[in-house]
C-alpha cells in the first residue's frame, strides 16, 4: 500500500497524534508499505497562536506544501501542489480530509482517473450549517467520488448516509481523537498540585471560545439562578477558560451574581495548558447551540469527568449517556440545564462515580484504536 494522505494544515495537534499512530500501525502490520501525509499549510490564519507546544513530535511521514498560512494559498497553486505531490508518491490510496475545498475535489477526480482508491474524511453534520438543495446535491455528487469514508462520530456518518453514501461503506464512524495519554498524564500531574483546602469546593467548567454560538448567556444565567435558590450553590463556582467577544458582557452579567466572586474568567490557554484547568474543576459545562463536534468533551471524558453537553454538539449521540456519564440537555432551554447543573448539586458524590464511566465510555474514541480501524480500512481496499 502507498497511502497518501491530504491534509489542511500541520498545526493541527489531534490529527498530528493520529498520523502518528496510524504510521505506526502501518509499521507494526503493513512493513512494506509507505505513508505520506501532504500538509498543505503551516496553520490557518485565524488559528495561527496555536501552534503545537515546542516539544510536539511530528512522527510520521509528512511535507509542508507552503511555508505558509492556508488563506495565502491560492486555489491554482494548491491544486498544482496537490497534483505534483500525487504524481510523485504515485499512491494506490489517497486519504482527502475536507470536501470543501474545489482544489482536493479535482484531485479526487483524477485520482479517478488513475484507479485509484479514495478515503473520504468527514466531520460534517446536519447541524452544522443551514442546508440548501443544491448545495446537498452537489455534495453527493462529490462524495460520490470516494470509496469508503471516516466519520468524527455517529452524527457525521448519518449525514453521509442522508448524502446517498452506503452504511457499508463507512469504515470508521469514531474518528473524533484526542492525545489521551498526554491529556491524561497532565491532568493527574495538576491534580496533585491542587492543596488540599482547595479541594473541599466544586466547579462546573466550561472551555472555549467565549461567542454567541457557545450559549454562555444561558449558562450564566442558569448559574446565577441557582445560586439564589440553592443553598449549596454558595459552594460552586463556575468557571471560562478561553477568550472572545463575549467575554465582557458575560463579566457584566457575572457581576449581578449573588456571589460574583464565584464566577470566573481564567483567559484563553494552548490546547496543552487546559489538562490543568480541567484538574481544578468537577464538571465540565458544553452548553453549546451549535457545534460540529466538541472535543473538550472528550479531554474532559478521558480525564474521568462527568459532562452537561447541549443536543446540538455533534459528540452528544456518541459521548453522553444520560444520567450514566452526564446529561444532555435542550439549549434552549434553560430550565432543562439547571436541572442537569442542581443534580450535581444536589449529589456531588455521583462526580467520581459518573466521571468513571465517561472514561470507560471514551475508550472507543482512543487514537491507537482508531488508527488501527483505519489501517484495516486502508488494507482492504
Amino acid at each position: 500500500m502507498r497511502i497518501l494522505v491530504i491534509h489542511n494544515q500541520l498545526w493541527a495537534h489531534y490529527k498530528s497524534k493520529l498520523f502518528c499512530e496510524i504510521n505506526a500501525s502501518l509499521k507494526h502490520r503493513f512493513p512494506n508499505s509507505e505513508l505520506l501525509v501532504a500538509q498543505i499549510a503551516l496553520y490557518e490564519a485565524a488559528r495561527g497562536s496555536m501552534q503545537d507546544q515546542d516539544d510536539f513530535l511530528y512522527d510520521y511521514p509528512y511535507q509542508v506544501l507552503f511555508q505558509t498560512s492556508l488563506d495565502k494559498v491560492g486555489f491554482k497553486d494548491r491544486l498544482s501542489a496537490l497534483i505534483n505531490t500525487f504524481n510523485s508518491f504515485k499512491p494506490t490510496v489517497l486519504n482527502v480530509t475536507g470536501y470543501f475545498d474545489w482544489a482536493q475535489v479535482l484531485l479526487m477526480v483524477y485520482a479517478k482517473t488513475k484507479g485509484v482508491k479514495i478515503v473520504l474524511s468527514s466531520e460534517s453534520s446536519t447541524a452544522d450549517h443551514e442546508r440548501t438543495w443544491w448545495k446537498e446535491k452537489i455534495k453527493s455528487r462529490i462524495i460520490g467520488l470516494a470509496d469508503m469514508f471516516f466519520c468524527f462520530g455517529k452524527t457525521s456518518a448519518d449525514y453521509m448516509i442522508s448524502l446517498g453514501v452506503k452504511t457499508s461503506q463507512i469504515a470508521v464512524d469514531n474518528a473524533a481523537v484526542i492525545d489521551e495519554a498526554f491529556i491524561k498524564s497532565n491532568f493527574d500531574h495538576s491534580k496533585e498540585l491542587i492543596p488540599a483546602t482547595l479541594k473541599t469546593d466544586h466547579t462546573f467548567v466550561f472551555v472555549g471560545r467565549l461567542a454567541e454560538e457557545k450559549n454562555l448567556q444561558m449558562l450564566t444565567q442558569a448559574f446565577i439562578k441557582l445560586q439564589m435558590e440553592e443553598p449549596v450553590a454558595e459552594f460552586w463556582n463556575l468557571l471560562f477558560v478561553g477568550d472572545g467577544p463575549e467575554r465582557q458582557d458575560l463579566e457584566i452579567l457575572a457581576s449581578k451574581s449573588p456571589f460574583p466572586e464565584r464566577i470566573r474568567f481564567a483567559g484563553g490557554f494552548p490546547w496543552h495548558k487546559i489538562p490543568g484547568w480541567l484538574a481544578k474543576s468537577d464538571v465540565l459545562v458544553l452548553p453549546s447551540s451549535s457545534e460540529p463536534w466538541g472535543l473538550v468533551v472528550n479531554e474532559a471524558m478521558v480525564c474521568g469527568m462527568p459532562v452537561i453537553v447541549s443536543e446540538k454538539c455533534g459528540c452528544a449521540q456518541d459521548l453522553v449517556q444520560n444520567g450514566s456519564n452526564g446529561f444532555l440537555f435542550n439549549p434552549k432551554k434553560q430550565q432543562d440545564l439547571e436541572k442537569a447543573m442542581h443534580y450535581f448539586m444536589q449529589n456531588p458524590g455521583r462526580i467520581e462515580i459518573m466521571g468513571t464511566q465517561s472514561a470507560e465510555l471514551i475508550k472507543r474514541f482512543s487514537s491507537k484504536k482508531v488508527a488501527e480501524e483505519m489501517v484495516e480500512s486502508y488494507h482492504k481496499l
